[in-house]
């Protein structure tokens, strides 16, 4: 287990991880979902429904009757991705008393802001999350940073389908999936990207489908084959500790294979051509994203010091600044999962196995 490092800023959120059993047919699951959590899902909704019109996270100021016409024109590039994902989602959104297209803002919500970008915008100060894959030690390692206010929103699902592999997932009440490993070993997590979206297959849709794969070239497959929404980057890696990392752009995606060493990723594309799809973002977040990356190879081989670095592991002075809400190691040659709900060093660690 990791050590607990010292932390001083403001809880605002955080302890004991809650987690939560759906198993059975994708029905099921979703309805247990948003059965036993539909207060969250809706207040979650309020305040990602109010964000994807800011101009500070969209660029541009928007109606929430777009966002969700946005929302609606996606629906049917999820149902084509995954049926049953998609009826998972939609019979989580029933029970939860809301639509199947604010059921995508909920879970979607960065993508939706891609998109929004897309029909008009200026620079964001967008940034979230530091990753990196270590093939030495078989493990994936990341913050989720988001807005402060989704922490509250944290859970763990152990996801236990009718058919396909179990996974522990990493999440926030309404969200089908953001970080995860199956039992099979496969693992995926998360950067953000800027990006000019377009009505598509959003992001959580994709960490849930990888999940049911049990080899890595097939995961791979799946983030290739996605038609999305928004830029996302995806670090996968298999049983074996191989992992390989996807800019995964509306329009093109770079891959790169981990067989050795590390590989360490934040919120800019490293490819040109990726690159000249991203949004205009401010000196502030480049510069941020650039140290990040730095300090992340740096710190790699210290997974403690690591998630102890203060740009890394990021506080927030108010609900709707950019804070670490979570954070997870995947280590997929052990089959275990470590993950804290808040800022490392303000909440313990905990593990998850499949035995």
């Amino acid at each position: 287990m990791l050590a607990a490092v010292p932390c001083t800023v403001t809880r605002m959120y955080g302890g004991q991880i809650r987690t939560l059993v759906l198993e059975g047919p994708p029905r099921a699951m979703g309805e247990r979902h948003g059965s036993e959590l539909a207060p969250e899902i809706r207040g979650y909704l309020a305040d990602r429904l109010d964000l994807a019109g800011d101009p500070y996270w969209a660029g541009r100021a928007e109606v929430p009757e777009r966002i969700l016409e946005i929302a609606q024109q996606t629906l049917e590039a999820h149902e084509r991705f995954s049926a049953n994902l998609f009826d998972e989602m939609s019979a989580m959104a029933g029970k939860a008393g809301i639509t199947v297209a604010e059921a995508v803002v909920v879970g979607g919500f960065t993508d939706l802001v891609d998109v929004v970008r897309s029909e008009g915008g200026t620079t964001l100060e967008e940034d979230d999350c530091t990753g990196l894959i270590d093939a030495e030690r078989g493990l994936l390692a990341q913050t989720w940073d988001m807005h402060a206010s989704a922490g509250e929103y944290v859970y763990l699902l152990d996801v236990r389908p009718e058919a396909g592999p179990r996974a522990f997932v990493q999440t926030t009440a309404g969200c089908l999936g953001q970080i995860g490993m199956n039992e099979a070993g496969v693992a995926v997590g998360i950067n953000n990207l800027t990006s000019y979206g377009k009505p598509g297959v959003t992001w959580p849709f994709v960490v849930r489908k990888v999940l049911e794969q049990t080899e890595l070239d097939d995961a791979i497959k799946v983030v290739l084959d996605a038609d999305l929404a928004g830029g996302h980057n995806f670090m996968l890696m298999g049983p074996d500790g191989i992992g390989c990392n996807i800019e995964a752009m509306p329009g093109g995606n770079r891959v790169t294979r981990v067989d050795s060493g590390v590989f360490a990723h934040t919120n800019h594309c490293l490819d040109d051509r990726n690159r000249s799809e991203e949004g205009s973002r401010s000196p502030l977040s480049e510069a941020s994203s650039a140290e990040r990356l730095e300090n992340a190879e740096q710190l790699a081989e210290d997974l403690d010091a690591f998630f102890a670095d203060e740009e890394i592991n990021r506080g927030a002075a108010t609900p709707h600044d950019v804070a670490t809400c979570g954070a997870v190691v995947m280590r997929t040659t052990a089959g275990v999962l470590e993950a804290v709900w808040g800022r490392p060093g303000e909440h313990p660690w905990e593990q998850f196995d499949f035995e």
